[in-house]
């Protein structure tokens, strides 16, 4: 059902609890093809339980007071917020419509849903402290076709968005809710990450074998990087310079240099369908999901190799946890 402008988001309380987990710190698995959500203790690297917890969890994100972690339900049409250190569910809120892919901004002012389906982007305003944790309808951008993944401007100033079916990435100004550019890139560009000195978009081109280089300023493409086949999602390595990117098809892990723009490195031999991915906050394990393996799988990154599988429910996606290295 679709919000008026002034509607709010309100937090219901939650009617069912998952299992009630050990001490221990959770690794949390989204399994969109199960509507259900894994808790892993991350010491042990062992599945302790799991929950229902609404229809397509395909991507998930922590506030930015890092007190909740959102689970986004696309067809369920809502968010639910967990404790990101055991896995429970804190509780539910409603009517935020087919929110596949989410993000704040960097001033954490707005917060941005992907409605996938619907070829809509909608934009709220966000307040999430110790007294209040609402969202505040406040647009919804239409934009063709089938927007997927987001990157947003070091100033909050503007939200990237890959349009996955019209094969585009499109600007929009967060402030006055305008569509400012759409440029074509490759073929089903789906994650987009913004390089730390602002300067560089990379985008995976899951319809290719490739990282494309966007210069958002010149509104350009510069250069494309070699990955693999279906690239797919990215995550940093927290030192500034280096970035995993996921190869769906290939079933491998790219390594990029942001600053070179070169690959530099490749995980093989993984599970199919390597996604969405976390990091040790130590740097030296690489969890990542396999959606079409029903498996997370850890990675020692120093020798690039992977040591561990652990099962999981149908089509895993996002992974999270609470002690994890920095996402720059």
């Amino acid at each position: 059902m679709a919000l008026g402008l002034a509607a709010c988001a309100v937090a219901t309380p939650v009617l069912a609890a998952p299992p009630t987990p050990p001490a221990a710190e959770v690794v949390v698995v989204l399994n969109s093809g199960d509507a259900s959500v894994t808790l892993i203790d991350k010491a042990t690297q062992l599945p302790i339980g799991s929950y229902p917890v609404g229809k397509e969890p395909h991507h998930l994100m922590a506030t930015p007071d890092a007190r909740s972690l959102i689970v986004a339900n696309a067809v369920g049409n809502d968010l639910v917020l967990i404790d990101p250190l055991t896995g429970k569910m804190q509780q539910r809120m409603p009517q935020i419509d087919d929110p596949y892919q989410i993000g704040f901004s960097p001033d954490q002012k707005w917060f941005v849903s992907n409605a996938l389906r619907l070829d809509r982007v909608d934009i709220y305003r966000a307040t999430f402290d110790d007294k209040t944790r609402s969202l505040k309808l406040t647009a919804q951008v239409p934009l063709p076709k089938t927007p997927s993944h987001m990157a947003f401007s070091a100033d909050s100033r503007l939200v990237f968005i890959t349009l996955q079916d019209s094969n585009e990435i499109a600007a929009i100004d967060l402030a006055t809710h305008a569509v400012l550019w759409r440029m074509p890139v490759g073929n089903a560009p789906a994650g987009i990450w913004m390089t730390p000195d602002d300067k560089y978009l990379l985008v995976g081109m899951t319809g290719d074998d490739y990282v494309e280089v966007i210069d958002w300023r010149q509104r350009k493409s510069v250069k494309r990087i070699p990955s693999g086949k279906g690239t797919h999602n990215f995550r940093p390595l927290g030192d500034r310079r280096h970035v995993f990117v996921t190869n769906r098809v290939s079933s491998t892990i790219s390594i990029i240099d942001q600053v070179k723009l070169e690959k530099v490195g490749e995980i093989a031999g993984l599970p199919p369908g390597p996604d969405c991915m976390e990091l040790t906050a130590d740097g030296k394990q690489l969890w990542v999901t396999f959606r079409w393996a029903r498996k997370v799988g850890i990675i020692d990154v120093a020798s690039r190799k992977l040591i561990k599988t652990i099962p999981v429910g149908r089509s895993p996606h996002g992974i999270y946890f609470h002690t994890r290295a920095p996402l720059i």
